[in-house]
């Protein structure tokens, strides 16, 4: 098995390295003994075991020191690194592109320096304009130099997401408004760099607003123990405009100075391994990955095994969707097939042997199981008996379902963390997919309210929703729904704008015109839909784009509304890539008083 490589053959012949919850067989394997000889020392400790029953910290300790041998623990995270580790010759390395984090607080203008640098918009297809998942780009510069760029969230929910993009990092740029402050995510990100030993570059953005100071900037920068060269420092900064694209020329020259001291190298003449990025469930194509190759090559056609996940690349794109053959050091790229969504920060290895690389991936799902079989929490009468004395207690279950793992895993640790005495936050279920009839049943059985972050159900699903009275409810910020449930558990629930659904239009057949861009003949499906009302454009159950109409038209007349069973064209205000099939919902902001 797995840990077998992780015998310790150094001076201490008798130190063994290996995961909680092993099987009898396997701790005989380690120690060199037979298993009989395991089972019958347990029995005499009183512990009644059979050959593949699994073993957790505490009896594998007395029955090691048994047999004498000491035991030292690792978790799957380090086995996995463990595993990963090659010592490449010298003389195979080759110089590999820089990667680089772009850090900073929210609404400092991440997005936007990404943007003018890659000369695109990323910032278009994120709502309200926030960085929500972390977004893995290649740039190759006009002197033919390439960076590969990380752009993660600023708000503080995603800590965990930001903390994984310093750890596969090689330099971090920490984006600072001169107009704004030094703020919490930003000083929040800085600790992470330094946590990773990663090279910091500091860009104050926005020197060309009104009210922008960026002496100010440097003197709170000061004040945390971080000069810039400007102050005598060995900080590199640059003020830039991120939006006119004023010195960014120059930052990027600093960040391939940066990246020269450090004489990155990599050997692409070898099985790839680096790190996921993101991971999301596409229902035409399957699971689809986001990943960033660290070392070696990724082909098409390699096994590869992340965590407990594994499967075969059958397709890899880069994050414009071209097709890629191959993937070398310091390249992001998209990846089909396979046979989940691995967690975002998890490493990825290519294995050679196919049942190597299976075994490896249940062994590692079978110890993940036990872990959560043996740590979750139930609850005590004592502590019933503890928070009834407080008052009424209660518990508020959620499930959460989002279109990528990493919204997922930022939505569920902020909820959790707003567990009080009175009121306790369980998180019953979270996946990554559209919201299916088993969730639904799922709330049905555990009295839990449904979170769809980006995601909507399937028809079946809203249909038995609506039958079982399970409320559904739907975000696209993540910060409005941690506000949105921490308001609910104060009993604080201001009136506020909500959406109010009025239709459902489903797209036919799509024209495109020259000058007006796509038009889409529709029926309303249900409802009415008028001229002012906003839209989400779903695709397979997953909301792609939210926006307003450009027109609405009545045969070849501006209508100002459309009833439910008339066929009707519309355009869609600053998007083109409409396809049939697609459903376009309807809705209108109200002011209502919200209860959950």
């Amino acid at each position: 098995m797995a840990e077998k490589r992780h015998r310790d053959v150094g001076s201490e012949d008798n130190k063994i390295q290996l995961t909680e919850f092993i099987s009898v067989s396997e701790l005989a394997n380690l120690m060199d003994v037979s298993f009989t000889d395991v089972i019958s020392k347990c029995m005499s400790l009183g512990i009644m075991v059979s050959i593949n029953q699994r073993l957790d910290a505490e009896v594998i300790e007395l029955v090691s020191s048994e047999f004498g041998f000491e035991v030292e623990f690792i978790n799957l995270e380090q086995e996995a690194e463990q595993e990963i580790e090659v010592d490449d010759d010298p003389e195979d390395m080759k110089p590999r592109a820089p990667i680089v984090t772009i850090m900073g607080h929210v609404d400092h203008g991440k997005t936007s320096l990404l943007d003018y640098i890659r000369n695109a918009s990323v910032v278009a297809g994120e709502a309200g304009g926030i960085t929500q998942h972390i977004g893995a780009y290649e740039v190759t510069l006009p002197n033919g130099k390439e960076i590969t760029f990380l752009d993660t969230p600023g708000h503080e929910a995603f800590t965990a997401m930001r903390a994984r993009g310093a750890k596969v990092t090689d330099i971090a740029v920490i984006v600072v408004a001169a107009d704004d402050s030094v703020m919490p995510q930003t000083r929040e990100a800085i600790s992470h760099a330094q946590a990773a030993g990663v090279p910091m570059i500091f860009a104050i953005n926005k020197i060309d607003k009104e009210g922008a100071n960026s002496d100010k900037i440097r003197e709170q920068l000061s004040a945390m123990n971080i000069l810039v060269e400007e102050w005598g420092g060995k900080f590199q900064s640059q003020e830039i405009s991120a939006k006119s694209g004023l010195n960014v020329d120059v930052l990027l020259d600093k960040i391939l100075l940066e990246a020269e001291m450090l004489d990155l190298k990599a050997n692409p003449d070898r099985f790839a391994n680096g790190t996921i990025v993101e991971a999301s469930l596409d229902k035409g194509r399957g699971f689809v990955s986001t990943i960033l190759v660290q070392s070696g090559t990724l082909e098409i056609g390699d096994m590869i095994v992340a965590g407990s996940i594994f499967g075969r690349v059958k397709a890899m794109t880069d994050e414009r969707g071209k097709k890629k053959l191959k993937a070398g050091p310091s390249t992001p790229v998209q990846i089909l097939g396979l046979n989940g969504a691995p967690q975002s920060g998890e490493k990825f290895k290519v294995y050679e042997d196919e049942d190597e690389a299976k075994e490896v991936a249940t062994h590692r799902a079978q110890i993940l199981r036990e872990q959560g079989m043996r740590t979750k929490k139930h609850i005590t009468l004592d502590e019933i008996g503890r928070r009834l004395a407080l008052g009424n207690f209660k518990q508020l279950n959620v499930i959460i379902k989002g279109d990528v793992d990493g919204s997922v895993e930022a939505l569920s640790d902020s909820l959790q963390k707003l567990s009080t005495d009175e009121i306790a936050v369980s998180v019953v279920h979270k996946a990554v997919g559209q919201i299916t009839e088993s969730d639904v049943l799922l709330a049905t059985a555990s009295d839990a309210i449904i979170l769809g972050f980006q995601v909507r159900p399937s028809p079946s699903a809203a249909k038995i929703a609506e039958n079982e009275n399970i409320e559904i409810r739907y975000y696209s910020i993540i910060y409005d729904a941690i506000d949105e449930i921490r308001s609910a558990m104060e009993g604080l629930l201001e009136p506020k704008i909500e959406k109010k659904m009025v239709c459902n239009i489903e797209v036919r057949e799509v024209f495109k015109i020259t000058g007006v861009g796509a038009i889409a003949g529709c029926l309303v499906l249900e409802g009415k839909i008028k001229r002012e009302n906003k839209i989400n454009l779903i695709r397979d159950g997953i909301v792609i784009y939210t926006g307003e109409l450009a027109s609405l038209k009545r045969y070849k007349d501006d209508a100002k509304e459309v009833l439910s069973g008339t066929e009707c064209g519309l355009g869609i205000k600053n998007y083109n890539d409409l396809k049939a099939g697609d459903v376009i919902e309807g809705f209108e902001e109200i002011e209502v008083k919200r209860t959950l």
